[in-house]
Parts: C-alpha cells; sequence; structure tokens
C-alpha cells in the first residue's frame, strides 16, 4: 500500500512537473523542435530526475531506518528479531531504484506526449 502510495505522489509531481513546462515546450517547438523530440526531451529529464531520486532516496531512507527503529525498539525495551531489523539487501534497493525511475518515466510519457502535440497557437492561447 505504501510503494502504491509514493509510486502516485512521484506520477502526480511529474505529470505537474510536465504541465508547468508547456509554455517552455511551446517555445521549443515554435523553433523547430518535432512532436517525438519534445517527447523524447521530456521524458528524459523525468528519467535523471528518477535516478536522483533514487540515488538519494535509498540511502537516507535506510540511514532513516537505521536511526528510527532501533531507538524505537529501545524506547519500549524490545528486542526486534532479526527479519524486522536486516531488511535492506542489495537486491531490493536494486528494484526499489529501478522502479523509482520506471514510475518517472511511465508518469512522463503521457503529459509528454499530449506536450509534444501541442501547436504553439494553444501554448499561446493559454498564456
Amino acid at each position: 500500500m505504501l510503494a502504491l502510495v509514493s509510486a502516485l505522489g512521484v506520477f502526480n509531481t511529474v505529470v505537474l512537473n510536465t504541465r508547468d513546462r508547456r509554455r517552455d515546450l511551446g517555445t521549443l517547438k515554435s523553433m523547430g523542435m518535432t512532436p517525438g523530440q519534445v517527447t523524447l526531451m521530456t521524458v528524459t529529464s523525468m528519467a535523471v530526475l528518477g535516478v536522483l531520486g533514487s540515488l538519494l532516496g535509498i540511502p537516507l531512507g535506510v540511514a532513516g531506518y537505521e536511526l528510527v527503529v532501533p531507538r524505537m525498539a529501545d524506547a519500549v525495551d524490545i528486542t526486534l528479531p532479526a527479519f524486522m531489523t536486516d531488511v535492506w539487501r542489495a537486491p531490493a534497493c536494486a528494484a526499489l531504484a529501478l522502479a523509482g525511475v520506471v514510475i518517472a518515466v511511465l508518469g512522463a510519457l503521457v503529459p509528454a506526449r499530449r506536450a509534444g502535440r501541442l501547436t504553439i497557437a494553444e501554448v499561446l492561447r493559454g498564456e
């Protein structure tokens, strides 16, 4: 459930980011960019943001987990079993990083295609 909520949050951010860049994309189209180039540029920029988010988010998440869980266990004076404390494995972290990039790319695909199809007149009308 947590993964679904975070995926929707990332998807929403990507959609809003692409929508906010409509004016810039219209300017690039007026200078000769094709719809395919606009789509590719937008999806690539979101993929880079997904990679950066994964590279920053996973180590920060691990550090936060290592900081909070032992203190929580000490606060209630219990010993947590190994399956609750030893949860970070390299394949799982790699899958999480890949999922972050995939979610960013899929979230950018639809609004990027829509932005690529915009005419310059539609962009200017919205301003």
